[in-house]
């Protein structure tokens, strides 16, 4: 690394400017460091964008697993109910888990129409 004085700028009030030399060659202006960066990033290999895989089942298909998964985490809250501390029995907590826990889900196995004149 090797400080030069460099040409004189012209103009009124203008002195001499020194410059850091590397290798010779003066220091990259923004543009000249924009079209290297640039050009790295053309280089490279371009970016992998997967798309979620679209959901092929029909709707009945859907609701019957939204059913069942309602129906997992109702269980999963019995569960959390039964095994809750004696000391939490009366809580808020233990109210709410008894609300979910009683919900009736049998209204929610329904025939439903296929569409297109298949029903």
């Amino acid at each position: 690394m090797v400080t030069e004085q460099a040409q004189p700028d012209s103009g009124p009030g203008l002195g001499i400017r020194y410059v850091t030399v590397y290798n010779r060659l003066m220091a990259l202006s923004n543009a000249e460091r924009q079209r290297r960066y640039r050009e790295r990033r053309k280089a490279q290999q371009p970016p992998v964008h997967y798309r979620r895989p679209h959901d092929r089942r029909s709707r009945p298909q859907r609701w019957r697993d939204a059913v069942e998964t309602l129906r997992e985490l109702q269980e999963e809250y019995q569960e959390w109910l039964d095994n809750l501390p004696e000391n939490l029995q009366s809580t808020a907590l233990a109210e709410k888990l008894d609300e979910v826990c009683s919900l009736d889900l049998e209204p929610l196995d329904l025939d439903l129409p296929r569409g297109f004149g298949r029903d």
